[in-house]
């Protein structure tokens, strides 16, 4: 009887995400409390690597006992077993003589791999790996490539093949590439002893993955394990569990064991769904958290209808990016900035968001206003999200208090479309100069958009022997004397505009130093 193919489990899969989620927090260059995070997923890749070494030692095993009992039947496929334990064996030997190496270069001759001390040495991986004449990093590089290209060789499901090729894979991704980096380089330059240690461990992992996908096939040859069910129950395998808004969550439903000659029939929400294979889709339109619940019946061997019920929790997110530019993180003193806050994979919802040096206001759905109180100081709001029953710190993230810009003087006329268009020097036609009542002023420059209110102005005409004769307002409207000069402007004439005053959100008011020229056309 064929050898039953076990799913990924769910604790596979949380490792597998937090490395992920580890490894792109690490390119972001966050506090150390990333490093505690690798110690926790290394302590777990080692419980996964420690459960699949047992697994393989089991099949190893019963490879013996069936050599014994029936050579002729069982010598290929033993001899080939053998071949992938020393060659197995071999890489996850050399990857932990690395590990002691990195540790001793941070730690010191009595450093421990599983007590690190300087978790956060950014130089032993790379003296180790990357040494000129010394590195161990090619020797790795060319062990991953020998092991991987014999071992998918052995592995006869085409999807098993390629998971094993993937988790192996020693290729530089595209963008890297054309900083001039190869694998090594890529993979252990600059790298803390932390998260050194880890991707190495992450590689003993899939070592005893591939070498259990190898030896589950090979005993199938020989019928060493025959599996008998004896317990029913539902499970719901979803492709992933947090979803893009967007997309599609896709999850396999099924009676464990599916017997392809009475398929289960499958009921979500009281609706029966249409699919022999148990496979669900539906399109994920909102963002938010979301329980799939239903219910599997089945006709057992003795005619009865066997009932079992499912549920499964996923989280839809909205589509994000996350591109932080050093010289523009900035909030303005006594202005309501806007702020937007996300975590890959975690509902807004279950997020905390905490500012110190200034006051944060939620607005919902990942929105808040960051009002800093002191110029030249430092704002930092810190985010920490509800996961798994407790509140864990996601990250911290420091701006600068900046004054708000001086803003330009405006004169605001219409275009004649409904819209609003706004002069600030040159030629203006004297009909629209006219239909105006007085000036505006904003910061607009693309990036801000932000009101200020016009305290007062000068204006300043020149009579016929080429006097100035000044005009003061006190408002932001023209006076009538300042409009009857106007009226008094041929064509070609000039005036200025300047002193003036205006007041922005954060109360600070402010001379602006340019001058409008207008010359009336």
């Amino acid at each position: 009887m064929p050898v039953k193919k076990r799913p990924v489990s769910p604790r596979q899969k949380m490792i597998n995400l937090m490395y992920v989620v580890l490894m792109a927090m690490l390119a972001l260059n966050v506090s150390s409390d990333v490093l505690n995070g690798f110690s926790l997923v290394d302590k777990s890749l080692q419980t996964t690597t420690k459960n699949a070494s047992e697994v393989n030692a089991g099949i190893y095993e019963d490879f013996e006992e069936q050599m014994k009992a029936n050579p002729k039947k069982v010598k290929e496929w033993y001899d080939k077993a053998q071949a992938v334990r020393q060659m197995s064996d071999s890489l996850f030997s050399l990857a932990e003589e690395l590990k002691v190496l990195i540790v001793r270069k941070s730690d010191g001759k009595d450093g421990d791999v599983t007590d690190i001390k300087n978790r956060e040495d950014l130089e032993a991986a790379t003296s180790v790996m990357l040494a000129p004449g010394t590195g161990h990093g090619t020797q790795l590089f060319n062990s991953i490539n020998s092991y991987r290209e014999r071992i998918v060789k052995m592995v006869t499901d085409s999807a098993q093949r390629r998971i094993i090729a993937s988790n192996l894979n020693t290729e530089v991704p595209q963008s890297v590439r054309t900083l001039g980096k190869n694998w090594q380089e890529y993979m252990f330059e600059s790298m803390p002893t932390a998260a050194a240690v880890t991707l190495l461990t992450k590689l003993q992992s899939d070592v005893r993955y591939a070498e259990g996908e190898v030896l589950h096939g090979l005993s199938a040859n020989i019928g060493i394990k025959d599996i008998h069910v004896n317990e029913l129950n539902a499970y719901v395998i979803p492709s992933a569990q947090t979803v893009v808004q967007g997309g599609k969550f896709t999850a396999q439903i099924l009676m464990a064991a599916v017997d392809t000659t009475n398929r289960p029939t499958i009921y979500i929400g009281g609706q029966k769904i249409n699919s022999d294979r148990g496979i669900y889709e539906t399109v994920c339109s909102r963002t938010g958290d979301f329980n799939l619940v239903g219910y599997i019946e089945m006709m057992n061997a003795q005619g009865e209808l066997v009932r079992r019920n499912f549920e499964q929790r996923y989280t839809v997110v909205a589509p994000s990016a996350t591109v932080s530019a050093d010289l523009m993180n900035v909030l303005y003193a006594g202005y309501d900035n806007p702020m937007s806050v996300s975590v890959p994979g975690v509902s807004t919802s279950q997020l905390q968001v905490t500012m110190s040096g200034g006051g944060l206001t939620p607005k919902g759905d990942g929105k808040f206003i960051a009002r800093p109180t002191q110029v030249g100081g430092e704002a930092v709001v810190t985010v920490a999200a509800k996961t798994e029953g407790r509140v864990q710190e996601m990250g911290k993230f420091t701006f600068r208090v900046r004054k708000l810009p001086d803003p330009a003087a405006f004169i605001a006329y219409s275009d004649g479309q409904g819209g609003e268009d706004r002069f600030r020097g040159g030629k203006l036609k004297k009909q629209i100069l006219m239909s105006v009542d007085g000036l505006g002023a904003a910061v607009d420059d693309g990036l801000l958009n932000i009101p200020f209110r016009v305290m007062g102005f000068q204006t300043t005409f020149f009579d016929n022997m080429g006097n100035a004769v000044p005009e003061v307002s006190n408002s932001s409207q023209f006076t009538d004397r300042q409009k009857n000069m106007f009226r008094s402007l041929g064509r070609g004439k000039r005036f200025y505009i300047s002193e003036i005053r205006a007041v922005g959100p954060d109360g600070v008011e402010r001379k602006l130093d340019a001058a409008m020229e207008v010359i009336v056309n």
